[in-house]
């Protein structure tokens, strides 16, 4: 019988279903994550890519695109929170404390980029 801890411990054997949770537990990251105000924005191309809040503006936000650097004004209902990155590559998405569909696209995507079961 397992012991009641062991959902948080890495197995070897489950490697295509769940990650070290460890590696993404790291609070230099995740006082990076807080300091840039990260969230999702929608993308003609990419679905929704990732942004930071630079500004707002009546019903508009100031955002700067993560890849680009290029900064565009985005309604404020089409932006979408973004979870921390203790939660990248969860197996359970209802774990997650943003669940919206920007969220759930980017967690699938880097389940499936890792090999990781979907």
């Amino acid at each position: 019988m397992a012991d009641e801890n062991s959902k948080d411990r890495y197995d070897p054997e489950l490697k295509h279903l769940c990650v070290d949770r460890n590696l993404y537990n790291d609070p230099a990251s995740q006082a990076e994550w807080t300091q840039k105000r990260l969230i999702w924005v929608p993308h003609e191309s990419q679905g929704f890519v990732a942004a930071s809040i630079k500004g707002e503006r009546g019903d508009e936000v100031e955002v700067e695109l993560q890849e680009t650097g290029k900064k565009v004004f985005v309604a404020r209902d089409d932006i979408q929170k973004m979870n921390p990155p203790k939660f990248d590559k969860v197996e359970d998405m209802a774990d997650l404390t943003c669940l919206n569909e920007a969220c759930v696209l980017h967690n699938l995507k880097d389940r499936y980029y890792s090999g990781l079961i979907y």
